[in-house]
């Protein structure tokens, strides 16, 4: 019988458990099913991969990221060049709108949305991010990104510069407003920033019917695809 969890059920586990004692000391396999969940293996074993392994908040409660490259503290004064992590974003939620202190990429590896402030239109550009869609995000562009799934959505992240516990790494309205009054400039990044609340105050957008038939294949694809 194929297994439809999406290719990390107890059988990938079982799995992933038989490779760790060829793995070398400090290699790392991940898995990222279309479940939602993520596991990882290296010597000391198989498991799934969720706090407090390595994982640390993503901007808002119940979204979670884990360091692929660098760390929480990287910052201008503490580099790494960039900071590359797994993010994970609960089904059906959207970050608080934020803008990025570097340039900020994401791969996303599920259904996302990703709200733009574009200032020349003086309007919010909504661009859909299905499973391999990557975008690139200048740094100081006011954005918010959600998940229109019904599971997990898995997205690959690197930021130049800025680490998760840095004050620059993800500046919400509220933080543009407590700084425009010592630095002019956050006004209209904090104005830009309350449009793409605005915008978005009803929360990611439905899958359509094509989008749910497509994620239903894909999980059984990788199901097909996983090692017996």
């Amino acid at each position: 019988m194929v297994d439809r969890s999406g290719g990390t059920g107890p059988r990938r586990l079982t799995h992933l458990a038989r490779l760790c004692p060829r793995l070398p000391e400090g290699v790392r396999l991940y898995a990222l099913g279309a479940d939602g969940r993520a596991l990882v293996a290296d010597r000391a074993g198989a498991r799934e991969l969720g706090p407090p392994d390595g994982t640390h908040r993503f901007i808002d409660e119940g979204q979670f990221a884990h360091y692929l490259v660098g760390d929480a503290a990287t910052s201008p004064e503490r580099p790494s060049n960039a900071t590359y992590k797994l993010g994970v974003v609960a089904p059906r939620s959207a970050f608080t709108p934020h803008a990025h202190g570097g340039e900020h990429i994401v791969l996303s590896l599920g259904h996302a949305e990703c709200g733009l402030w574009d200032a020349t239109e003086g309007r919010v550009a909504s661009i859909a991010l299905p499973p391999g869609l990557m975008i690139r995000i200048p740094e100081l562009m006011p954005h918010s990104f959600g998940n229109r799934g019904p599971r997990p959505l898995h997205i690959l992240a690197a930021n130049t510069g800025y680490g998760i516990d840095h004050d620059d790494y993800a500046i919400t309205a509220d933080d543009a407003e407590q700084r425009a009054p010592g630095a002019p400039e956050f006004g209209p990044l904090a104005a830009a920033l309350r449009s793409l609340e605005r915008e978005g105050g009803a929360g990611p957008g439905p899958l359509g019917l094509r989008e749910r038939l497509a994620a239903r294949l894909r999980g059984l694809a990788t199901a097909l695809e996983r090692p017996r």
